[in-house]
C-alpha cells in the first residue's frame, strides 16, 4: 500500500513546505508579537479612556445621537473579508500558489482595506458635518482617538500590503518576503480582532 499524502495544513506556519523559513521565522516572529501585544496596550489605554468618557458629552451628542449600524456594518464585512483574502493570500504563499495567484489576494486585501477607509473617511465627514467633532466633548475626543487610531492602522497596514506587493513582483517568494508576509498577516487579522472590540463597544454599546 501507498503512503497516504501529508495534510495540507491551511495554517500561516512553514514547517510543511519550507523548513529553513520556519526555523528562522521562530524568532523573527515572536519578536513581532512583543510589538503587537505593545500596540495592544495602546488599544486599551484607549478604550479605557472612552469607558471613562462615555457620559462626558458637555451638553451635545451622544452616541445615540450620532452613531448608526449602516455604515459600520458595511466596514465591519469589508474588514472581516479582507481578512478572509488574506489568509488566501497565506495559504497561496505557503503551499507556492503562481505568483499571480499571491498578487491577487493580496490585491483583493487592498481594495477592502481602502474600501473600509473610504467609508470611514465618510462617516467622520459626515459627523463633522452635524457638529461632532473632538474638541466639542471628552466622548467625542475619546470616540475619534480610538477610531482613528484604529483608522491609522489599517492605513499603514494598506501601504505595507502594496510594499510587498511590489517586493513579489521584483523578488518573487524568497524567504525573505515570506517573513515579512507572515508579519504583515499578524499584523492585519490584529487589526480585524480589534474592530471586533471597537464595533461591539463602541457602536453595539453605544446603541443599546
Amino acid at each position: 500500500m501507498s503512503a497516504a499524502p501529508p495534510s495540507r495544513h491551511p495554517g500561516i506556519n512553514l514547517g510543511q513546505t519550507d523548513a529553513p523559513a520556519h526555523r528562522e521565522a521562530e524568532e523573527t516572529v515572536f519578536g513581532f508579537w512583543i510589538f503587537l501585544m505593545s500596540d495592544l496596550v495602546l488599544f486599551a489605554l484607549l478604550f479605557a479612556t472612552y469607558a471613562a468618557m462615555l457620559g462626558a458629552t458637555n451638553g451635545g451628542p451622544g452616541p445615540r445621537d450620532v452613531l448608526e449600524l449602516r455604515s459600520v456594518g458595511a466596514q465591519t464585512a469589508l474588514l472581516l473579508l479582507s481578512s478572509l483574502s488574506f489568509g488566501m493570500a497565506s495559504i497561496a504563499m505557503k503551499y507556492g500558489a503562481p505568483v499571480r495567484r499571491l498578487q491577487l489576494w493580496l490585491g483583493l486585501t487592498l481594495l477592502l482595506g481602502l474600501a473600509f477607509l473610504g467609508l470611514s473617511l465618510r462617516e467622520s465627514a459626515h459627523l463633522a458635518a452635524e457638529g461632532a467633532v473632538p474638541q466639542h466633548s471628552g466622548w467625542l475626543s475619546s470616540f475619534f482617538a480610538l477610531v482613528g487610531t484604529h483608522g491609522l492602522h489599517v492605513a499603514l497596514g494598506c501601504f505595507w500590503i502594496g510594499v510587498m506587493m511590489v517586493q513579489v513582483r521584483v523578488f518573487g517568494v524568497q524567504r525573505p518576503v515570506k517573513l515579512r508576509l507572515l508579519r504583515l498577516g499578524l499584523f492585519w487579522h490584529m487589526l480585524d480582532v480589534v474592530w471586533i472590540f471597537l464595533f461591539s463597544v463602541v457602536y453595539l454599546g453605544g446603541l443599546a
